[in-house]
């Protein structure tokens, strides 16, 4: 695939272990659309972005719920466009749900078919078999322990055999990841 996303991250510290271990569990956890390979604009774009984003991230699972279970949920930047982007599963069935971040309505449902995210969305909906606690509830408890601080992103991913929600968080410029256990 040719426009490849990556994970947005901190610079520094412990943050970029954790990107790397997302880069490694899910390519889907990607916020940003790498087709013009600068890092630094497209993470000032995500930053700009998301001050007009009405609606947080826990807004966004919640009304995904209609279309299915929300598996992952992420602001982006795609190609271009800024978007709130839900993977749901629903029947063996998974859909990106596009939620309107203005109004909190669901925009778009397209059917996952692209074997890269149809890769990603089966690894997280087998993370999320595992899970008694919801994405919503995982990025609930990030953001109260973190203050200050945005959730822009979740993916859940299997640990030891175990769910784990990995939550990217924002506060200002700053990027950083909180995993919660989904247990």
């Amino acid at each position: 695939m040719t426009r490849r996303k990556i994970i947005i991250g901190a610079a520094i510290g412990s943050a970029v272990l954790g990107l790397a271990a997302l880069i490694g569990v899910a390519g889907h956890y990607a916020i940003l659309d790498d087709h013009d390979d600068d890092d630094d604009a497209d993470r000032a774009a995500l930053v700009r972005a998301i001050r007009f984003a009405k609606v947080n991230l826990q807004q966004g699972l919640a009304v995904s719920e209609q279309e299915g279970q929300p598996i992952s949920g992420k602001f982006e930047i795609d190609h271009g466009n800024f978007q709130l982007s839900v993977y749901t599963s629903k029947d063996g069935k998974f859909s990106e749900v596009l939620v309107d971040y203005s109004t909190g309505n669901v925009a778009k449902v397209e059917p996952i078919t692209k074997h890269e995210d149809l890769a990603a969305a089966q690894s997280q909906n087998a993370a999320m078999i595992k899970a008694k606690t919801s994405l919503k509830e995982a990025v609930e408890k990030a953001v109260g322990e973190a203050a200050g601080f945005r959730a822009v992103g979740v993916v859940p991913n299997l640990k030891d055999d175990r769910a784990v929600a990995s939550v990217l968080l924002l506060k200002g410029e700053e990027f950083k990841i909180v995993n919660q256990a989904l247990e």
